[in-house]
């Protein structure tokens, strides 16, 4: 590996670390040589992406990313097992597929606290600890930039996370303290292994998507490690799309 792509010595801390592509993220991460703690509210999920990693390298912690003093105490915690905090991947995040006409109140708090509000609340507590040099990279979605059929909260939700993105490097970059956001697009998860299942639903997600096929999870991986080394040094505000070309489909 690069010198420059390396994150040795770093620490690392992952929302929704116990499945899908919060699991794929740790692993890379921690293949990249960063110590990782792992955030979720399943222990059993986080025991697991514990023993795929290996023990030497990893902590975790349960906690519900909705409630600041939870997100206090991972982050105190990641200070006294590994002293530091130099990655921080807001990545949890949820959906409720409902109409925009059916949606409730109710759904709106819950998407927008998961999935947005965890993101400032954590940035904010982990900030505190960071030294020059750290970056933050949050996961949006395509979804937060591109109209989509249905799912009005959960797009506002992504929306909300890549415009915090551009005003967190805004204030943080004279810190030397990077922030980036990746969009993805449909990738091969748990969650998503029912509606992927449907052939007239995937037909219209390959229909937009350039390169006709879903993401493997890998794929969505390694550009987080990217942005959280040193061979992204100068990138800071960005969100990229990982996606077969989704968000770029035109005629054709």
């Amino acid at each position: 590996m690069l010198k420059s792509f390396s994150l040795e010595g770093r620490t690392a801390i992952v929302t929704g670390a116990g499945k899908g592509i919060g699991k794929a993220i740790s692993m890379a991460l921690a293949e990249a040589g960063a110590n990782v703690m792992l955030v979720a509210r399943t222990q059993s999920d986080l025991l697991q992406t514990q023993e795929d990693i290996g023990n030497d390298r990893t902590a975790y912690t349960i906690a519900d990313i909705t409630k600041r003093n939870n997100i206090q105490t991972a982050v105190e915690e990641t200070m006294q097992q590994f002293g530091a905090i130099d990655i921080l991947v807001n990545n949890a995040g949820m959906n409720i597929r409902s109409s925009l006409t059916d949606a409730t109140d109710e759904e709106w708090h819950k998407i927008m606290d998961t999935n947005a509000q965890s993101v400032f609340m954590f940035s904010q507590e982990a900030v505190k600890k960071m030294n020059s040099g750290s970056s933050i990279i949050n996961i949006s979605s395509v979804g937060g930039d591109r109209a989509l059929k249905t799912g009005v909260i959960y797009a506002a939700s992504k929306a909300a996370i890549i415009q915090m993105t551009k005003v967190m490097a805004m204030e943080w970059g004279p810190k030397n303290i990077r922030v980036n956001a990746i969009g993805p697009w449909y990738f091969k998860t748990p969650l998503t292994e029912k509606i992927l299942s449907n052939p007239e639903y995937l037909d219209s997600i390959l229909a937009v998507t350039p390169m006709k096929r879903v993401g493997e999870l890998p794929e969505v991986a390694s550009p987080v490690v990217f942005l959280a080394s040193d061979a992204a040094s100068y990138i800071t505000g960005q969100t990229l799309f990982v996606d077969g070309g989704m968000s770029i489909h035109g005629f054709s």
